[in-house]
């Protein structure tokens, strides 16, 4: 890339070996800086995957000491009491301006509007024996919501991934967040905390925020699941305590592919681009094109964009180490490309981008037009922003309220029923050599089969 250049562009076969390759989330690569922070914290060189196991165990271990033990020495602050009072709460919000405050609430209702509508509900099927077959849906006790804090507060996140537990009816919803310097998490996370009724917020964050939610503690019970994406020690700490607890998948860093075509406007797509690519160093902004014109020209454009922006010196890493524009033959090309990829956010800026639709096969979340454009759904459109990334959006999906439920099937069988259906059980039971399973069935039967 040159000097110029803030953004390479690919032909199809050169995108496919570099920018629309995929990797695992264990294979992210360690900067300097963290591999630096590791061995400082540990006192000796570690990978990300070692650390986390280190923390993990200490913190079933020894519960609040090595919470405390680990804020210390990561975050640098002292916390004696984890939960953050009330009061702190209220006051946060307090704080906001009158449009913040105002914003927070429009996101809060339109999350909560779009969630109330997903179907959710128990079943009974009854049968004319009077027996009954269904299933019980019942919303998990207690969730853990990780709200990130590190470059950046995002207070979107809590209410994305909070307001869907509540719609579906947990009756206990957390939140543990990381410290600043002051021992406490940003205010705007506080203040959003309050706006969506949660009233239990840990001041605690990273891998041992993720032990103490799933282990339990003397001061932070046990939860059911945790969701919420984190950075790459909260990632592979949630993967270590599933089947202790639930979780919501293993968030890797934000993403957005955006399909154009030449109606598209380069302004509009270079700054799609840019929104995505400020969140992390590692996160991917990618745009595939069949049109060179508008390759260059969202080439051009990016780099025009980017100099005003404040977070411009992530963007360009940004951008040079994961970003990227793809230039191939046509849409039914640019639309196969896509759904390899699975990208977390797809971005179709076509002329008819409905007619598009019915190709899509794997991406979290499907942006029509320049009007429904990613940021608007990082905030306010109404869908969880918590969804696949690393490839997952082939077979994982975004946050929803089935999330923070379980379904309990309901077995009640009329006698006639259970007769009828008897033989066929007891034949496979003899199949696989359970005699005791045989036993049970031939003693209901009554037809000489014991």
């Amino acid at each position: 890339m040159s000097t110029t250049e803030t953004i390479r562009i690919y032909d199809a076969a050169e995108g496919r070996r570099s920018v629309l390759a995929r990797r695992a989330v264990g294979d992210v690569a360690v900067t300097p800086a963290v591999a630096a922070g590791i061995e400082r914290v540990f006192g000796r060189p570690l990978t990300p995957d070692q650390a986390v196991v280190t923390i993990l165990d200490d913190v079933r271990q020894r519960g609040d000491a090595a919470v405390r033990e680990w804020t210390h020495r990561i975050d640098g602050v002292d916390v004696a009491d984890f939960q953050v009072p009330t009061e702190r709460l209220q006051a946060a919000y307090a704080a906001l301006t009158p449009d913040l405050r105002q914003a927070l609430h429009v996101s809060i209702e339109r999350v909560r509007a779009f969630h109330a509508r997903q179907p959710l509900h128990s079943w009974i099927d009854w049968s004319p024996g009077g027996g009954a077959l269904g299933q019980i849906v019942r919303p998990l006790e207690r969730v853990g919501v990780y709200a990130p804090g590190g470059t950046a507060p995002y207070p979107s996140t809590l209410i994305m991934s909070a307001v869907p537990a509540q719609v579906a009816g947990v009756p206990h919803v957390v939140v543990v967040s990381p410290p600043g310097r002051d021992g406490w998490p940003s205010p705007l996370v506080l203040a959003a905390a309050h706006a969506c009724g949660v009233e239990t917020v840990y001041r605690i964050g990273g891998a041992q925020s993720i032990a103490a939610l799933a282990y339990g503690s003397a001061s932070v019970p046990r939860v059911d699941k945790i969701v919420g994406p984190g950075n790459i020690f909260v990632v592979l700490a949630k993967r270590h305590v599933f089947g202790i607890v639930d979780i919501d998948g293993l968030p890797g860093p934000t993403e957005t592919l955006v399909v154009a075509d030449d109606s598209a406007d380069p302004a509009l797509v270079a700054a799609d681009l840019l929104a995505q690519a400020e969140h992390d160093p590692l996160a991917s902004a990618i745009l595939i094109t069949p049109s060179r014109r508008l390759a260059e020209a969202v080439q051009a454009q990016v780099g025009a964009q980017m100099e005003s922006l404040s977070r411009a010196g992530i963007i360009a890493e940004s951008l040079r180490s994961q970003g990227g524009i793809v230039v191939c033959t046509d849409l039914d090309e640019a639309i196969d490309l896509a759904n390899d990829y699975a990208a977390e956010h797809l971005c179709l800026h076509l002329a008819e981008p409905w007619q598009w639709v019915g190709r899509v096969k794997n991406a979290g979340g499907v942006f029509l037009g320049e009007h429904s454009y990613e940021a608007l759904g990082d905030y306010v459109i109404g869908p969880s922003h918590v969804t696949p990334t690393l490839g997952t959006a082939r077979f994982a999906s975004p946050l929803t309220v089935r999330d923070f439920t379980k379904i309990i099937s309901l077995f009640a069988l009329s006698p006639s029923e259970a007769q009828a259906i008897g033989a066929a059980a007891h034949t496979l039971a003899q199949a696989e050599g359970l005699t005791a399973h045989a036993a049970a069935v031939a003693r209901r039967l009554g037809d000489g089969t014991k």
